[in-house]
């Protein structure tokens, strides 16, 4: 995997290879569920619990949930939830703020 993840870095043109496909509320839960996705500089964590594991260089514990067709996420102290449209590509993931801005990911076993 790791050989994967250093391809994808040192070649982003690939990610152009794959077409982007929306997930629905059902789709979101199947593929996030009890997987961990790889961020340029973190990973995280989706438990079936609810809860996730952000990991930047320390741990950071929040919850996440489907709402509707989004990916949304609450990070204590905060008590409001952030919610996102999320894509998927062979292989990765893409969450969708509102605003437009894309955070991308490769998922993980």
């Amino acid at each position: 995997m790791k050989m994967v993840l250093a391809t994808v870095l040192l070649c982003p043109e690939i990610l152009l290879a794959d077409e982007w496909v929306p997930l629905d509320g059902a789709g979101i839960t199947a593929a996030l569920t009890d997987r961990e996705v790889h961020y340029q500089s973190a990973s995280q964590r989706f438990y079936a619990s609810g809860r996730t594991l952000y990991n930047a260089g320390q741990d950071s514990w929040g919850y996440w949930a489907v709402r509707g067709n989004q990916y949304c996420s609450q990070w204590p102290p905060a008590d409001g939830w952030d919610c996102y449209d999320v894509q998927i590509a062979t292989g990765q993931v893409r969450f969708i703020a509102a605003d437009g801005s894309t955070t991308d990911g490769i998922l993980v076993e």
